[in-house]
C-alpha cells in the first residue's frame, strides 16, 4: 500500500489519582509541624500552650495550601 501506515488508536492520558489517605496525612502533618513550630516559639517566649494554638491556627490554611499544591493535576 505504498508504505502508509495507519496511526494507532489514541487514547486519553490517565488522570492523576486522587489518594484521601494520602491528602489527609499531608493536611496532618502540616498542622503538626506547626504547632511544633509553634509549641518552640510559644516555649521560647514563655507560654507554650498559647505558641501550639497559634501554630495550629496558621497550620490550619498552610495545610490546605499544602494539599491543593501536592494534587494541583487533580484539580485542574
Amino acid at each position: 500500500m505504498n508504505g502508509v501506515t495507519i496511526p494507532a488508536p489514541m487514547q486519553a492520558a490517565d488522570r492523576p489519582s486522587f489518594q484521601p489517605v494520602e491528602a489527609g496525612a499531608v493536611l496532618i502533618g502540616a498542622i503538626g509541624a506547626c504547632a511544633a513550630v509553634g509549641a518552640l516559639v510559644g516555649w521560647a517566649a514563655g507560654n507554650l500552650g498559647y505558641g501550639i494554638l497559634a501554630g495550629v491556627v496558621v497550620g490550619i490554611p498552610a495545610g490546605v495550601v499544602t494539599v491543593y499544591r501536592r494534587f494541583r493535576g487533580y484539580f485542574s
